[in-house]
């Protein structure tokens, strides 16, 4: 009963989400300072990580709780709706995971601080407003998602690289994409819930190509880096396997725009955003 417990927490969190938000600060920390490796940046590093896992920890665990009537649909699994974790066991941990996030902000600069409680307002606007407006919430958890990136050029330093400009865009788009294909696959409660998404509002064919739209924008803005000489040859062949894993989740979504499919192709997405993160990370490498 104990671990089906402690499951049901590391559950709740998505901790593959929180390692993701954690690393892209890394990223966005590398992308201003190439030698992050060498000068002495493990503390500041290690504090912007855990600033984007527990705050990420704590926005999944908020969201989960605003959904979990939709979950109980869609997702009757999950910690909530299964009974695993009561709704106030869930506020409570949300609640510190959120104070963990802000005082590791804290630590770090006023900077940090300032757009860690800037990331908390967008996913509060999000839970709140967003969710229900279908595509303009789609926008505003994308801009949720690439907030760890400006935040980490904020970890090591007090500028923005040009590169860091060129993959918040390719991030943004991508997950934009991603974002649509989530509504694809939960149509049936978020129809119910009269979240105004585009497979609600239009069907599921037109939210299909306007997310493959958004996938393949992504691939070809993430070309720019290289021609413009921002990063390394390192940087080349992992970005191709992100590319290619989104062209082809464009033309399988196209194909085949059911719910099973389109869970598929959302669960892929996630592996082709960390090996796009790897890329970047890695075109920092000369």
């Amino acid at each position: 009963m104990l671990m089906t417990k402690f499951g049901a927490f590391v559950r709740i969190v998505r901790p593959v989400n929180c390692v993701m938000m954690g690393f892209a600060v890394i990223v966005g920390a590398a992308l201003v300072r190439v030698d992050i490796l060498s000068a002495n940046l493990l503390p500041e590093l290690a504090a912007g990580f855990l600033t984007g896992f527990f705050l990420t920890g704590g926005s999944m665990i908020v969201n989960d709780l605003i959904d979990k009537e939709i979950d109980a649909i869609n997702e009757p699994n999950r910690p909530i709706p299964s009974g695993k974790i009561t709704s106030r066991q869930a506020l409570i941990f949300a609640a510190l995971l959120t104070m963990f996030g802000f005082g590791f902000a804290l630590s770090l600069n006023w900077q940090c601080f300032v757009i860690a409680i800037i990331s908390w307002i967008a996913f509060a606007a999000y839970s709140s407003w967003g969710k229900r407006a279908g595509f303009p919430g789609n926008l505003l958890v994308s801009v949720c998602v690439v907030i760890p990136f400006v935040y980490g050029s904020f970890v090591v330093s007090r500028g923005f690289a040009e590169a860091s400009s060129i993959f918040v865009a390719v991030a943004f788009l991508a997950n934009t994409g991603r974002e649509i294909t989530k509504g694809i696959v939960d149509v049936e409660g978020d129809r119910r819930g009269d979240i105004r998404t585009l497979a609600v509002s239009f069907g599921r064919g037109v939210a299909a190509a306007v997310a493959a739209a958004f996938y393949i924008s992504a691939v070809v803005l993430s070309a720019l880096p290289w021609r413009l000489g921002l990063v390394s040859f390192w940087f080349v062949p992992l970005v191709l396997v992100t590319d290619t894993g989104l062209l082809a989740s464009s033309f399988w979504l196209l194909r085949d725009f059911s719910r099973e499919n389109a869970k598929r192709v959302k669960n892929l997405a996630l592996v082709w955003f960390v090996v796009g993160l790897v890329a970047f990370l890695a075109g920092t490498i000369r």
